[in-house]
C-alpha cells in the first residue's frame, strides 16, 4: 500500500489487515501424519537424501499418502529441518521436487545459514511472479513463525549478520522508513485502526533493524552521524511511547555502543583528529590548524556519553587542555599548586596585555584552554571574595578598628541614614562584576540561541542569579529615590530599622542580594567538576536533586492537603488566641502577660501559616502544646491531633524514608558509571574553553579591546563567498574523512567477523557433525544397496539416534504429538468454583466494556498536519530482496561511463549504450550516439574533479573510486582491492560498489536537512558511483541522473518509461544543437520527469510524443528544465532531436 493510493484502496487495505488479524485467531487444523509422512520427515531430519529421493519418486502423485509439504508437530517442514541441520543437498533436492518454500528464507536467515539464503533467494527470483506476494508473505498467519512485517532484510539486521546483509543489499533489497509516531497519513491511520499493536510492533521491528551495527556500517556514508541521529531519535521516542520505553532505550544504547566501538579501532592521532573535527557544513579543518571538534560537539549535544568518555577522546582532549603548560601533569602537587597560584594572581596583568596586544606572545598564551580556565576561575574567585566582604560589611569593620574619630562620627551618621543610602565601595565593585557577568551571559545567549542556551542547567542557574542581582540593584535605586523624595517634601525619611515597613525596598533588596550570593557560591560546584575527586561527587549530587524534586512534589501535595484540613478545623480558635494577644488599646501584642497566645495564634490562623507549621513539624519544631487553644473542644482537639499524627506518619516516616531510599538508589546507579558521567561533564566544561572568544575575564570584558574596535570598524571582515581554494579544501577534508571512516568500518567489521569465528565447539558444530555422519551413513548404505550388496535393514523407528534433541524430535513424530488443549481435566478440577468464576468473569467483562468504550480526541483543536503530503514526498519503490540482474546492471554502468569517455562518437556501439540508459532501446542508433555525446561532457567533468582531488590527497587517500566510502562496501573483498588509476579504464567494480539506487529509506539526519546548498565545484562528487547499495534515503535526482535498467519484467507501475524521440526532418540551420559545455546547455535526462509536455501543434518539426504517465511513487524533482525548446540538430546523425533527450 502506497501513500499515494486512493482512500478506497486504503480502506480495502485496512480491511485486509483486519482480516489477517482475525485470521491469526483461527485455530490451526491438526492433520494426523501418515506412516509414510512420518518416515519422510524422519529421514529428512536424519539427512538421508537417498531415502527422501526414493520416497518422493515412489509416492509421486499420491498426495494422500505422502504430502511433500507435511509438517511435524512444531510446524516444521522437511525444508526447514534441512535448513536447521544445514544439509545443502537435501535443500536442493526438496526445491527440485517442488516443495512449498513458505518462510524458509526467513528461517535460513535466522539460522544464519548463508548458503541456504543464497539458494532460496535464487529460487525466489526464478519463481516469483510480479504482483504476487513472496513466499514468506503467503504463509498461513495462524501458524506463521514470523510476524507479517518481518522481511528478509529486517530479520538479517536483527541477527546483525554482515554477510547476509551484504548479499541482500547488493541485490537491491530495500527497507521502508518507519513513519513518525505522530504521523497522521492515511496509511498509518488505517494500519493503527485495524491493529494498533501490530502497527506499533512493526515500527519497533523497523527501528531495531535500522540500529543494527552491520546495517549502519554497510549503508551509511557517515556511520557516526547516523548512529548519533538514531540514538537521539530513539531516546525521543522512548519518552513519547512509554509502553515501549525499554525497547527504545535498548536500541538507543546499541547505537551509542556502535559509535563508541568505532573509536576502539582508531590507531593514530591524525585519524582521531580527522574524525572529531569533521564538519561538512562549516569551514573545512586541515591538519595543523586549531581543532574545532565539531563532531565531538555534536556528540555532547546528543548526549553520547560513552562516546565522549572514551579513552581515545579523553586523551585528545587532555592534550589540547594542557597545551599551554607542557609538562604540567608530570609535576608534583606542590609545583602544580604554585603554577596555578602564579597564573591566578596575575590575571589582571594578563587581561591588560591581551586587551592592548591580543596577537602578542603573552596574548596568545592567554588563549590556551587551561590558562584561560585558570584566569577565569581566579576572576570569579575574586568576585566571591567581594561578595563575602560585602556580606561582612568590611568597610564598617575597618572604620571601627582603624578609623579616626571623624571617621567614626561619619560612620554613626551613615548608620542613622542607612535607609535609602548609596552602595559602599565594595558594593559598587560587586555591581561592576555583575554587569560584566551579565554581558557574558548575553553573548552566550546570542551565540548559542535560546534553545541551546537553556539545555545547560548551569545557564539557568546563572540566569536566576543575575535576576536576583538585578532585583537588588533596582530596589536599591528605588529605595534611594523614595528617601530623596520624602526628604524633598520635608519629611524625615531616616528612622531606625525596626520601624521600617515590612516590605520596604531596602529590605527586599537585601533579600534578593542574599539569594544571589547563595547561588554564586554554589556555582563553585561546577568549577570543581574538573577535579577527579570532587567531579563524581558533583555528578551524584546533580542526580539526587532530581530525586529531591520528585519527592517535594508528593510532599507538597500531602502538606497542602493536611494544611487545608487543619486550617478549616482550627481557624476559629486561632482567632481567639490572636484577640487575647492584641487586647491592648494601642493594638500592640501583649508579650508580657499573653506570651503563649502571642506565640501560638499564628500556627493555624490561615492556610499559609498552617502549611508553615506542618513543614517545620517535619523537623520536630512544632509540639503538641500548640493545640491547647482557647475554647477548643475535646472532639475538635482529638480530631486535630489525629490529623497531625497522620501527617507525621505519612510525611515524616513514609515519604522521608522514601526520599532516603531514592537518593541511595540514585547514588548506587550513578556510582556504577560515575567515571563515564564525570568525564562527560568534564568534557562539556573543557569544550567551553576551547571556543574562540570570551578570552578576557570579567570585569575586563566590558572594556573595549583593540581587537574588538578593529572588528567594529570593519578592519577584520572576512569574505563569506566560497573561493576555489575553500572549495578545494572542503573537498580534501571530505575525502580525508571518508578515507578514515572507510578504514574504521573495515577494521570494525573485520574484528566482528573474527569475534564470530573465535569461539569453541558449540552445539551447532556438534549437530553439523552428527548430520554429516548420518548423511554419509545413509549415502553409503544406498550406494551398497544400489550395487546389489547386502545392507542392514534400517528401521525408521530405530531409537538409536545420537543426541537428546534428535531423540525428542523423532519421538514426537512417531507418537503423533500435537500442540493443543486437553479438555476435561481442568474443568473437573475447578467444577466447584464455577459459579464464582462466572460472576467474576462477568464483572471483568463489564469493566472491560466500560473502560474501552470511550476514546479521547487527542488534540482535535490543534492545527492539522498534512501527513499524506509528507509521506508522499518520501515514498519510494520497495523491494524486499532485489534481484541479481539489478546488481549486475549497476555493476556494468561504472565501466560503460569510462567506455563513453575513451571512445569517439563514431566508435561508440549503439547497442552497448543501452546498458547506460535502458530507455535508449526505443530510439534509433543515431539518437543513442547523440545522447552519449551530449552526456560525455558531464561525465568527463566528474572524472576530472575526482582525479584532481586524488592528486591533492594522494598521500592520504586509500579509497579507490573517488576517495569516499559509504561504510564497509568492500570489506569482504579483503584489503587488496585494486585502485584504478585516473584516466585508465576502470575495472569492473565488485557488487557492493554499485550506486545507491535501491536504498533503504532511513530518516535523513536533521543536520543534513539544514545544510546549505553545496558549492558548484562539489556538485559532482555528491553523486559518485563508489557508494554501496545504501539503505539511507538518497536524493531522488540520483535516480533521474543515472537510471538503472529493469532486469526483469515488472508489474505496470507509475514509473513507466518516457516516450522515445522520433526522427523528423532536419531542422533549419538557425537552430543548431547547443553545446554540452555551455552554461545554457539543453536539458539533460535528469529533467525528463519535470519537463512539461509541449502540445503537438506547437512542434511541427517532429511527431508528437505521448505524455509520460504520472509518477506516483517518486516525489517531483526539485529541478525544473523549463519549457521544451525547438528541436535541436544532432551533430552525428543530422536528425532532429526532440525534448525527450
Amino acid at each position: 500500500m502506497k501513500a499515494t493510493g486512493s482512500r478506497e484502496e486504503l480502506i480495502g487495505c485496512s480491511d485486509d489487515v483486519r482480516a489477517q488479524s482475525h485470521e491469526s485467531l483461527r485455530a490451526p487444523q491438526d492433520t494426523p501424519l501418515t506412516a509414510t509422512e512420518k518416515k519422510f520427515l524422519l529421514t529428512a531430519e536424519r539427512g538421508d537424501c537417498a531415502t527422501v529421493r526414493r520416497l518422493l519418486r515412489e509416492y509421486r502423485g499420491r498426495s494422500e499418502e505422502l504430502d511433500i509439504n507435511c509438517v511435524d508437530p512444531l510446524n516444521r517442514s522437511a525444508l526447514i529441518a534441512a535448513i536447521e541441520n544445514e544439509n545443502i543437498d537435501l535443500i536442493r533436492l526438496l526445491l527440485e521436487e517442488g516443495i512449498r518454500v513458505k518462510d524458509a528464507l526467513l528461517h535460513a536467515i535466522k539460522e544464519e545459514y548463508v548458503e541456504a539464503v543464497e539458494i532460496l533467494l535464487e529460487w525466489e527470483e526464478r519463481n516469483h511472479m510480479p504482483g504476487q506476494p513472496y513466499s514468506w508473505e503467503a504463509v498461513d498467519r495462524a501458524t506463521a513463525t514470523f510476524t507479517p512485517d518481518i522481511t528478509p532484510l529486517i530479520l538479517a539486521a536483527h541477527m546483525n549478520n554482515y554477510e547476509i546483509l551484504k548479499i541482500l543489499l547488493d541485490r537491491g533489497a530495500s527497507l521502508p522508513v518507519p513513519h513518525d509516531v505522530r504521523c497522521g497519513c492515511d496509511e498509518c491511520v488505517a494500519s493503527s485502526d485495524a491493529d494498533s499493536l501490530r502497527h506499533s510492533q512493526a515500527r519497533i521491528n523497523a527501528y531495531r533493524a535500522l540500529t543494527a551495527p552491520s546495517l549502519i556500517a554497510l549503508s551509511s556514508r557517515d556511520p557516526l552521524l547516523t548512529a548519533f541521529e538514531l540514538s537521539r531519535e530513539l531516546r525521543r521516542l522512548s519518552h513519547m511511547e512509554n509502553e515501549f520505553h525499554d525497547q527504545y532505550v535498548e536500541m538507543s544504547a546499541r547505537c551509542q555502543d556502535f559509535a563508541t566501538s568505532l573509536l576502539d579501532h582508531v590507531r593514530t592521532s591524525l585519524e582521531l583528529e580527522v574524525l572529531l573535527n569533521h564538519c561538512p557544513d562549516g569551514d573545512p579543518w586541515q591538519p595543523g590548524e586549531r581543532q574545532t571538534l565539531e563532531r565531538l560537539k555534536l556528540a555532547i549535544k546528543y548526549k553520547q556519553k560513552k562516546f565522549v568518555a572514551h579513552h581515545n577522546v579523553q586523551q585528545l582532549l587532555a592534550a589540547i587542555w594542557y597545551e599551554g603548560l607542557p609538562g604540567f601533569r608530570r609535576k608534583g602537587m606542590a609545583k602544580q599548586l604554585f603554577e596555578v597560584a602564579k597564573l591566578g594572581s596575575m590575571f589582571p596583568v594578563y587581561s591588560a596585555i591581551y586587551m592592548f596586544a591580543p596577537n602578542s606572545r603573552m596574548g596568545q598564551f592567554m588563549k590556551k584552554p587551561f590558562v584561560k580556565f585558570i584566569i577565569h576561575s581566579s576572576s570569579y574567585a575574586f568576585f566571591l571574595t567581594l561578595l563575602a566582604a560585602a556580606s561582612q560589611r568590611v568597610e564598617v569593620l575597618l572604620l571601627e578598628w582603624m578609623g579616626a574619630r571623624w571617621m567614626r562620627r561619619l560612620l554613626e551618621e551613615w548608620h542613622r541614614k542607612e535607609r535609602g543610602s548609596l552602595p559602599g565601595p565594595v558594593e559598587f565593585c560587586v555591581m561592576g562584576y555583575i554587569l560584566s557577568l551579565m554581558w557574558c551571559e548575553i553573548r552566550a545567549l546570542w551565540k548559542d540561541g535560546l534553545l541551546e542556551y537553556i539545555t545547560d542547567l548551569w545557564n539557568i542557574v546563572d540566569f536566576i542569579t543575575n535576576c536576583f542581582y538585578m532585583i537588588w540593584i533596582c530596589l536599591r535605586l528605588t529605595s534611594w529615590y523614595i528617601v530623596q523624595r520624602e526628604a524633598a517634601s520635608g519629611l524625615n525619611p531616616w528612622y531606625p530599622r525596626e520601624r521600617w515597613h515590612p516590605f520596604d525596598p531596602m529590605l527586599l533588596s537585601e533579600g534578593a542580594f542574599a539569594a544571589g550570593m547563595i547561588f554564586s557560591f554554589l556555582k563553585l560546584v561546577h568549577i570543581f567538576s574538573v577535579n577527579p575527586h570532587l567531579g563524581p561527587l558533583q555528578i551524584s549530587l546533580g542526580r539526587m536533586i532530581i530525586d529531591i524534586l520528585k519527592f517535594f512534589f508528593i510532599y507538597s501535595l500531602v502538606l497542602f492537603a493536611f494544611g487545608c484540613g487543619m486550617n478549616q478545623l482550627l481557624w476559629y480558635y486561632a482567632d481567639l488566641e490572636r484577640s487575647k494577644c492584641y487586647h491592648l488599646p494601642t493594638g500592640l501584642p501583649d508579650y508580657d502577660h499573653e506570651d503563649k497566645a502571642c506565640s501560638i495564634w499564628r500556627r493555624f490562623s490561615n492556610l499559609f501559616e498552617t502549611s508553615q507549621s506542618l513543614f517545620w513539624a517535619s523537623f520536630g519544631l512544632v509540639d503538641l502544646a500548640n493545640f491547647e487553644l482557647t475554647g477548643i473542644k475535646s472532639f475538635t482537639r482529638f480530631w486535630a491531633l489525629l490529623m497531625f499524627g497522620s501527617y507525621s506518619v505519612i510525611n515524616i516516616i513514609v515519604l522521608l524514608n522514601m526520599l532516603i531510599a531514592m537518593m541511595s538508589n540514585s547514588y548506587q546507579i550513578i556510582s556504577e558509571r560515575a567515571d563515564t558521567e564525570w568525564k562527560f561533564a568534564r568534557s562539556h566544561l573543557w569544550m567551553s574553553y576551547f571556543e574562540e572568544g570570551d578570552t578576557v575575564p570579567p570585569p575586563f570584558n566590558i572594556i573595549p579591546t583593540s581587537k574588538g574596535v578593529a572588528s567594529l570598524l570593519g578592519c577584520r571582515q572576512r569574505s563569506t563567498d566560497p573561493s576555489p581554494t575553500q572549495d578545494a579544501e572542503r573537498g580534501q577534508a571530505q575525502e580525508r574523512h571518508d578515507t578514515v571512516m572507510h578504514l574504521l568500518v573495515r577494521r570494525y567489521v573485520t574484528a566482528e567477523q573474527r569475534k564470530r569465528d573465535e569461539f569453541g565447539i558449540s552445539e551447532d558444530d556438534v549437530m553439523e557433525i552428527r548430520q554429516d555422519i548420518s548423511s554419509l551413513r545413509y549415502e553409503i548404505i544406498d550406494i551398497l544397496r544400489t550395487n546389489g550388496m547386502r545392507t542392514p535393514n534400517i528401521d525408521p523407528q530405530d531409537t538409536q539416534v545420537p543426541g537428546k534433541k534428535g531423540r525428542v524430535m523423532e519421538r514426537r513424530l512417531l507418537k503423533d504429538f500435537q500442540i493443543g488443549f486437553v479438555e476435561g481435566v481442568v474443568n473437573e478440577a475447578v467444577s466447584n468454583l464455577r459459579e464464582p468464576k462466572d460472576v467474576f468473569s462477568k464483572i471483568a467483562r463489564a469493566i472491560g466494556r466500560r473502560g474501552g468504550s470511550g476514546r479521547g480526541s487527542g488534540g482535535a483543536g490543534a492545527k492539522k498536519k498534512d501527513w499524506n503530503a509528507l509521506v508522499r514526498r518520501s515514498t519510494m519503490v520497495r523491494d524486499p530482496i532485489g534481484s541479481t540482474s539489478e546488481a549486475r546492471s549497476r555493476h556494468s554502468r561504472q565501466s560503460i561511463r569510462r567506455y563513453i569517455l575513451d571512445n569517439k562518437p563514431s566508435q561508440l556501439d549503439p547497442d552497448r549504450l543501452v546498458e547506460y540508459n535502458p530507455r535508449l532501446s526505443d530510439v534509433l542508433p543515431a539518437a543513442r550516439v547523440a545522447y552519449a555525446t551530449f552526456k560525455k561532457a558531464k561525465i568527463q567533468k566528474e572524472f576530472d574533479q575526482r582525479e584532481e582531488r586524488q592528486s591533492c590527497c594522494s598521500s592520504e587517500s586509500l579509497d579507490a573510486d573517488g576517495g569516499s566510502t559509504a561504510g564497509a562496501d568492500d570489506v569482504f573483498e579483503g584489503e587488496d582491492t585494486p585502485t584504478p588509476t585516473p584516466g585508465a579504464p576502470a575495472p569492473a567494480p565488485p557488487p557492493p560498489a554499485a550506486p545507491a539506487a535501491s536504498s533503504i529509506a532511513r530518516p535523513r539526519p536533521r543536520s543534513a536537512l539544514k545544510s546549505p546548498a553545496p558549492a558548484p565545484a562539489l556538485a559532482a562528487p555528491a553523486h559518485k558511483d563508489f557508494r554501496s547499495p545504501t539503505p539511507i534515503e538518497e536524493d531522488p535526482r540520483e535516480a533521474l541522473r543515472s537510471p538503472t535498467p529493469a532486469p526483469e519484467p515488472q508489474p505496470p507501475g507509475p514509473q513507466a518509461p518516457a516516450s522515445p524521440p522520433s526522427a523528423a526532418s532536419p531542422s533549419s540551420p538557425a537552430s543548431p544543437a547547443t553545446p554540452a559545455s555551455s552554461k545554457t546547455a539543453s536539458p539533460t535526462p535528469a529533467a525528463v520527469h519535470s519537463r512539461p509536455q509541449t502540445p503537438a501543434a506547437s512542434r511541427p518539426t517532429s511527431p508528437p510524443c505521448p505524455p509520460c504517465p504520472p509518477q506516483a511513487d517518486h516525489p517531483p524533482s526539485p529541478r525544473r528544465a523549463g519549457v521544451t525548446k525547438a528541436a535541436g540538430k544532432s551533430k552525428v546523425s543530422g536528425q532532429t532531436l526532440t525534448g525527450w533527450l
